[in-house]
């Protein structure tokens, strides 16, 4: 049942044996709770549970399946900060997936926190490695531990019904009792090892997908090299090398070898090429890099972060580098997400050390080279292409010197801090051209064409303290608490009580050489950007200013966002870190719409679902009529030559949907919603009806429609619900992904969780068709 590569090293493997026996073991919440528990790693190589002593009654703890990584006691805030007291080397953080906190842990030995951090990752990189079929038999095995509930390694026909129930299926009594009989080869009235695999197979046969099968097989039995070719042509839309595209996936998805030999598909072949990555609606040509990297930074769209420091909200809040670096599940957060933009908030600190935190609030407060050394070590573990730190500097003459400092010594060769090739460009550089580096975004004394012909002249920039003396230093606004028309950027100089009259630079010009391509500029009007602004000057605007923008001035700010990277940032009055719909300011080729990534929901599902493609590399092509200084395209009134589209979905079937109450017999009413956003016109949402009672294979079997005008920005959301008539319908798991990495025929979709965690096996079943819309005009 369970992988064997897993159940191996369970019986060899010096750490996991270690593992199994348990150790005492310090888990640390706060400097101030530390605790000894009882841990010990489950004959099933799969979970790990604890008790407050050895023998004691045990509890689980987490699931291997959970965990993301294994950190050394060295990476952890929380554990540095007790170093005194506990040795970093005893110390080490079990990280997982999703919004769920760091476990932080400190053994008794080196030794044995040796034994963890070693097992744990050896078991975290088996789970990560397994195929579909060993992700499928360590569901079934895990499924079985559930079910076995006097743990004697066999199933009564008690225990399966109420794994049923576990599993989300309500099923008649008598039906269940038959293939239970069936299954029972032995007829020892128990379910053992291959018995239960059988069960499962009866359980989740799959009528619709046979049919399918049957539909384009002559004898029912198997589809032929030529049948399989016109399957692949007809329904999946695959009209490239499809005699070849055949061979590879029937090579690839049937079991036996005979029919790998006689070039014919299986039904089980079948269904797994249905379920796998090339049957996925996803398009799998759109995962690796496959976009033209070489254009402009502006010509593409970019993940970015807003406040990302935050994991909680924007008040009261922690700030902490976990916040640059947690992942969250399929797409992480900020950096191990790919997100290419990140936000510092700078302030003055104690000791001369500027900190991390969001200003004037009750936020906790970071070591801003605490986040850099963050950077440093993980900007570049997702994706190699150019991070930007935009950088919000309220700090001191003084503490900004040290910025500088902490900036060039932490990142080293990683920054960029002069042109490339020390020439002055006529447009800004490619993602190709700044692979690893690190771009400073922020405020800028001199122009570029100024540093440029500087460089030979000068040698670095020192900070002159004399330069402050007698003359006051005028507050930075807070543009984030205050819901101002835009972000302000103000001119980098003191002045003196006489407004008028401008004095010295309060700008360390040691900071302020380190920006080179994104210096942040205000915004005024397009006009006034077009004649004063050059392309390395970009500009920052609250969600409102920008939508503003978009409805009263469509075309000009397209055209804008064609030379000159916009930042989009959410209101202050979003306290709490909800989030902004980012489709709409895309939709006008704004490059970065930041986004409260803490905060799960709607919008987070378009940005990861948008960003998901081309290698997660954090930056998306945006379509041609984005890229195009004179283009005619406005998102509140586009025209012809774009020709609307009519998407069919016909939802089919689901597979193994998670329970939403964990209640043993409470099992969900699920419906399918499928929305669409894009430009407003295209905008939509349909649902299907409910299924009763019926999570584990529901058929719907019912086909939605909708036309859309733009299909290069359209965004696609399916999200399945439980049905609940008396108050909001409660949410079960979705997929969101580009139109253009749709892929036609009959598809699953593989569903993901709130915190885009994926689901598997939970599924959706369904047919895609695109047709032009014989109605638009030519």
């Amino acid at each position: 049942m369970m992988a064997s590569l897993i159940q191996d090293r369970l019986t060899t493997d010096q750490d996991l044996l270690l593992m199994q026996e348990g150790m005492l073991i310090r888990k640390v919440r706060s400097k101030s709770w530390k605790k000894l528990r009882y841990f010990r790693l489950q004959n099933d190589g799969m979970t790990v549970w604890h008790a407050r002593q050895a023998g004691g009654s045990e509890k689980p703890t987490f699931s291997i399946s959970d965990v993301e990584t294994v950190r050394k006691g060295h990476d952890s805030e929380l554990l540095r900060s007790l170093a005194e007291e506990f040795p970093l080397e005893q110390g080490f953080t079990v990280v997982f997936h999703g919004r769920r906190s760091n476990l932080d842990l400190v053994a008794n030995s080196v030794e044995e926190a040796q034994t963890w951090m070693q097992g744990l990752q050896l078991l975290v990189d088996l789970v990560t490695s397994m195929d579909q079929q060993e992700q499928l038999d360590q569901w079934l095995s895990d499924w079985f531990q559930r079910g076995d509930k006097n743990q004697d390694g066999r199933m009564s026909f008690g225990e399966v019904q109420r794994l049923l129930h576990l599993m989300n299926v309500e099923m008649d009594q008598e039906y269940a009792f038959n293939l239970f009989q069936t299954a029972d080869i032995s007829q020892s009235g128990t379910l053992e090892g291959e018995e239960f695999v059988q069960f499962y197979k009866a359980l989740t046969k799959r009528n619709e997908v046979q049919e399918l099968f049957e539909n384009f097989s002559a004898d029912g039995q198997k589809l032929t090299l030529l049948e399989f070719v016109d399957f692949l042509q007809g329904e999946q839309k695959e009209k490239d090398n499809a005699p070849d595209l055949a061979l590879e996936l029937i090579n690839r998805y049937e079991p036996s070898d005979s029919g790998k030999l006689r070039h014919v598909l299986s039904l089980d072949g079948f269904l797994s090429y249905l379920c796998s990555k090339d049957g996925d609606i996803f398009n799998p040509a759109c995962l690796p890099i496959y976009q033209d990297m070489t254009q402009p930074l502006s010509h593409y769209f970019i993940n970015s972060s807003h406040n990302t420091y935050l994991v909680g909200d924007q008040l009261c809040g922690q700030s902490s580098v976990e916040g640059y670096i947690r992942c969250n599940g399929v797409e992480k957060r900020a950096l191990k997400r790919g997100c290419r933009c990140v936000e510092v908030d700078v302030w003055d600190g104690p000791s001369g050390e500027p900190v991390v935190y969001h200003g004037h609030t009750l936020t906790s407060r970071i070591p801003f080279k605490d986040v850099v050394a963050a950077v440093a070590q993980y900007a570049f573990q997702t994706s190699d292409y150019p991070l930007i730190l935009s950088l919000e500097n309220h700090c001191s003459w003084e503490q900004q010197q040290t910025l500088a400092q902490h900036l060039t010594e932490i990142l080293g060769e990683q920054l960029l801090s002069t042109p490339l090739d020390g020439l002055l460009p006529t447009q800004l550089p490619s993602p190709e051209q700044l692979r690893g580096k690190i771009l400073l975004k922020g405020k800028k004394l001199e122009t570029l064409e100024e540093d440029v012909e500087d460089e030979d002249e000068e040698e670095e920039p020192e900070c002159d303290l004399e330069l402050q003396q007698g003359s006051e230093l005028e507050p930075e606004p807070e543009p984030q608490e205050q819901e101002q028309e835009q972000e302000q950027e103000q001119e980098p100089f003191l002045r003196s009580k006489d407004k008028k009259k401008k004095l010295k630079p309060i700008l360390c010009p040691a900071l302020s050489a380190l920006v080179v391509y994104l210096k942040s500029v205000p915004f005024h009007t397009f006009s006034h950007s077009r004649e004063n602004y050059h392309f390395y000057e970009t500009s920052s605007f609250s969600e409102s200013k920008a939508r503003n923008l978009v409805k009263e001035a469509g075309n000009e700010f397209v055209q804008h966002n064609t030379w000159q990277l916009s930042r989009v940032y959410p209101s202050g009055l979003r306290t709490d870190s909800s989030n902004y719909n980012p489709q709409e300011l895309w939709n006008a080729g704004c490059q970065m719409v930041a986004m409260n990534m803490q905060t799960a929901g709607l919008e987070m599902d378009i940005c990861d679902g948008l960003f998901r493609q081309n290698g997660v590399c954090g930056y998306v092509l945006k379509p041609d009529f984005l890229r195009d200084a004179q283009t005619s395209f406005n998102p509140e009134r586009p025209i012809s030559p774009y020709k609307a589209q009519i998407l069919l979905v016909q939802v089919i079937s689901g597979q193994q949907l998670p329970k939403v109450n964990t209640k043993e017999k409470c099992i969900v009413d699920p419906l399918v919603k499928v929305e669409i956003f894009g430009i407003h016109a295209d905008t939509a949402r349909q649902e299907t009806n409910y299924v009763e009672n019926n999570g584990f294979n529901p058929y719907w079997g019912q086909t939605l429609s909708f036309r859309v005008l733009v299909p290069e920005l359209t965004m696609l959301r399916f999200v399945v619900k439980d049905y609940d008539w008396k108050s909001r319908n409660e949410f079960i798991g979705q997929f969101t992904l580009p139109w253009t990495c749709m892929q036609q025929g009959y598809r699953h979709i593989h569903l993901l969780s709130r915190d885009g965690i994926s689901l598997h096996p939970a599924s959706i079943f369904v047919y895609i068709s695109i047709q032009e819309d014989l109605e638009t005009e030519s």
